[in-house]
């Protein structure tokens, strides 16, 4: 099935175009988030073949120069003039704006407080909640466009009371995890064009098929602002003073050992500890006041019941009782059975039916229906968690 005749499935009546409007693709502007990588740049080509009034948007979100010679990143150096010569090549307008500074303050920093506070951060969720479909929408809505595409793998479907988030038709390639943020209203005014495709195989074709320099271009890698993934440099710099050594310590406070920054350890680690000798030792949690890491079994790590903070929820039904759904808990693991216990404030507490290891503050738990592939919402794991019995 082609990308077009696949949108029209899920259309509500055959006179509505393939983006969902009723009226003809020309008369149909759509902004295109483009980030400079195969998927944005498939998405643009493909609604402008379509005969949409489409407009190429990409974000230089961190320091340009600094950007030119890394590579596998996104929105900014090469991957600005990528998507500029994608749209050179289709014809359609494209701008580059400048968000620098609105990144540092709505990504960058909470990243590295996040990181000195103990957690586990995803800036990734952020820049999409904070950045791309808040501030890139309303610049969307500015130049009134009907809807904002990007290349993002997850469908979005037409429900019997609203508009719905799915997970990709490819398990491998979806990113639900990292959008379940994203709002009711912003659901209404976003398309995913490729959440429907089986395989990145089906984007690169389609991107050779439109002659686009970015059909075998590498996915990009790791955080866009942490060259080669060394978190703990990019802290050092954000935040000097922020490696001060400290002492590895037992559950019940015996120093095992000494380490060099708490922000060198995530909750999990077993590696790299420096501490050998005995049964493995994990960590278990860091304590940036004291500055101590807590090492212990792998058991240790067992955890049946999760706070969950700034619940978004997507659901039809009322966010309130009991709650049966699926959870997952980081990107890399699947789904796993739970019962969803919403509180006051946006709150919620996850009782895992089968405890899990490794559950980190500053991750995200994300909800979804207990059958099928609907995204009903998600939250943060916050740093109260409850060993499992």
């Amino acid at each position: 099935m082609t990308l077009t005749a696949a949108l029209r499935a899920d259309a509500p009546a055959t006179e509505l175009n393939s983006l969902g409007f009723a009226k003809s693709p020309a008369q149909t502007r759509v902004v295109v988030a483009m980030s400079g990588g195969v998927d944005s740049s498939v998405v643009a080509a493909q609604l402008k073949s379509e005969g949409y009034d489409v407009i190429g948007v990409t974000l230089q979100l961190y320091d340009h120069g600094a950007a030119l010679a890394k590579k596998g990143a996104c929105c900014a150096g090469q991957d600005i003039h990528d998507a500029r010569r994608v749209a050179e090549r289709m014809g359609f307008p494209h701008y580059v704006l400048d968000y620098e500074n609105k990144f540092r303050e709505s990504v960058i920093d909470e990243f590295a407080d996040a990181y000195l506070a103990g957690a586990t951060p995803v800036p990734c969720i952020r820049c999409n909640e904070r950045v791309k479909f808040r501030d890139l929408l309303e610049t969307a809505r500015d130049l009134d466009a009907d809807c904002m595409a990007t290349g993002h793998y997850i469908q979005r479907k037409d429900g019997a009371h609203r508009a719905e988030l799915h997970m990709a038709a490819d398990p491998n390639r979806d990113q639900s995890y990292f959008l379940f943020s994203t709002t009711q209203e912003q659901l209404d005014f976003l398309r995913f064009p490729l959440g429907h495709l089986v395989s990145k195989a089906e984007t690169r074709a389609l991107a050779a098929d439109y002659g686009l320099s970015v059909a075998d271009k590498p996915d990009s890698q790791d955080i866009c602002f942490v060259p080669n993934g060394d978190y703990a440099a990019v802290i050092e710099k954000l935040r000097p003073g922020a490696a001060d050594p400290g002492e590895i310590v037992d559950q019940q406070g015996t120093v095992l050992g000494t380490h060099r920054g708490v922000i060198h350890y995530t909750i999990g680690q077993r590696r790299g500890l420096g501490i050998g000798g005995g049964s493995p030792l994990y960590v278990l949690r860091l304590e940036p006041e004291t500055r101590r890491v807590v090492v212990g079994p792998r058991e240790a790590l067992s955890t049946r019941t999760i706070a969950v903070t700034e619940v978004n929820w997507l659901g039809d039904q009322p966010f309130e009782g009991e709650i049966a759904c699926l959870v997952r808990i980081r990107s890399t693991r699947p789904p796993r059975p739970a019962i969803l216990r919403p509180l006051p404030g946006r709150r919620a507490e996850v009782e895992l039916l089968d405890p899990e290891d490794g559950v980190s503050p500053g991750q995200a738990c994300v909800f979804y229906e207990a059958e099928g592939t609907r995204v009903l919402g998600g939250g943060w794991i916050s740093l109260r968690r409850r060993p499992a019995a």
